[in-house]
C-alpha cells in the first residue's frame, strides 16, 4: 500500500522561492537570493531541500510542440473492462513507456483513465492507437477528444 503523502510546511522564504523558481526556471541563485532577501549559501541550501523534500520535483524547459513537429494534442479517454488490478498495473506500465503520452491520469468518471497525447497528425494518431492503444488487453472503449486551440496552460502550482 502506498504510503500517505506529507505535506510540507514552508515559510514565505520557501514559498517566494517556489514562485520564482516557477516563473524563471534559469534564475542563478545568486540573483534568486538576491530578490528574495537570504545570502545565496543559505538561499542554495533551501532549494536543495525543497528538491529533496520532492517538493521541486525537476527542473526542465517548455517546449512548444507545434515546432517540434508534434501540432496535434489529444485527450484520450481509456475505460477498462474490468477494475482488476492486473489490467490496471500492465496498463499503467505499458503507458509510462510511450513517449506520445505525456500525462495520464487515473479518474473517476465514465473513464478509468485519462491521457493527453501529442503527436504530428491523424496518421500518427491512428497508428498509436492500432499498434500500441488497442493491443492492450483488458480496454473496453477509447474515446478521443482533440485540441483546436489552447486557452491556458500553467505549469505554475500556485504557492499560498
Amino acid at each position: 500500500m502506498k504510503e500517505a503523502i506529507k505535506e510540507i510546511t514552508l515559510d514565505r522564504h520557501d514559498q517566494r522561492i517556489l514562485t520564482l523558481l516557477q516563473q524563471q526556471g534559469r534564475i542563478t541563485n545568486n540573483e534568486l537570493a538576491e530578490q528574495i532577501g537570504l545570502s545565496p549559501a543559505a538561499c542554495w541550501r533551501r532549494v536543495k531541500a525543497l528538491e529533496e523534500s520532492g517538493v521541486i520535483r525537476r527542473f526542465a524547459a517548455l517546449v512548444e510542440p507545434s515546432l517540434v513537429g508534434q501540432p496535434l494534442s489529444a485527450l484520450v479517454m481509456v475505460t477498462l473492462v474490468r477494475h482488476h488490478i492486473d489490467n490496471t498495473v500492465e496498463f499503467e506500465n505499458r503507458i509510462l513507456q510511450y513517449p506520445e503520452v505525456l500525462q495520464c491520469y487515473a479518474t473517476t468518471g465514465n473513464a478509468d483513465f485519462v491521457l493527453r497525447v501529442v503527436i504530428e497528425d491523424m496518421t500518427a494518431y491512428d497508428r498509436f492507437l492500432n499498434e500500441k492503444l488497442f493491443t492492450l488487453d483488458g480496454i473496453s472503449q477509447v474515446s478521443s477528444n482533440f485540441v483546436l486551440r489552447n486557452i491556458k496552460e500553467e505549469t505554475a502550482i500556485p504557492i499560498r
